[in-house]
């Protein structure tokens, strides 16, 4: 079992070093850094509730919803990052790449990524076309933090499942 589990980091880190080093280029800094702000708390709250306020009244269900989500989602990233206590990446990794003003509390989970899966899934429950736009965005977000030296792989595919599962939840019960 341990030995089992050394691989799975031991290969969690070459693919994060891989992400995080090799695919460095300006063009990716650039993009990916004003990205993952998507995922941050000023920028989904603030688009849902722009769009709760001033979007056809289609769209208001899927941003209530979307409200929800991101609040109920904190939750349980709050809990997880006091329950394991990750290190974030670049502190623990000599050679990491990141930028200005890095994060510095606990890694596990990506609440960036919780957010922005929070955030998208109830309009894309509402509207699946979304998808084609929305989900690639959230994905987007979540490769960003590794990139960023922010987040391990672990960290941004559990943020995925905590916002994508808080939001279809959120969905389920409105009906």
């Amino acid at each position: 079992m341990r030995t089992k589990m050394l691989k799975l980091l031991t290969a969690e880190r070459r693919l994060f070093q891989w992400i995080n080093g090799r695919l460095h280029n300006r063009y990716l800094n650039f993009w990916l850094f004003y990205l993952t702000h998507l995922g941050g708390a000023t920028a989904s709250i603030g688009i849902s509730l722009l769009v709760w306020a001033f979007a056809p009244h289609t769209l208001k269900q899927p941003a209530q919803q979307a409200l929800i989500s991101l609040a109920v989602s904190h939750l349980p990233v709050a809990v997880a990052k006091r329950l394991y206590p990750r290190v974030r990446p670049y502190l623990a990794l000599p050679g990491t790449n990141t930028f200005r003003n890095p994060l510095k509390d606990h890694s596990f989970p990506s609440g960036h990524t919780t957010a922005i899966f929070a955030a998208a899934v109830p309009y894309v429950a509402a509207f699946p076309v979304l998808g084609f736009i929305l989900l690639p965005l959230a994905l987007s977000v979540g490769f960003s933090r590794i990139y960023l030296g922010l987040h391990y792989p672990s960290d941004v595919a559990a943020g995925a499942l905590i916002g994508t599962t808080v939001a279809a939840g959120t969905v389920a019960l409105w009906s």
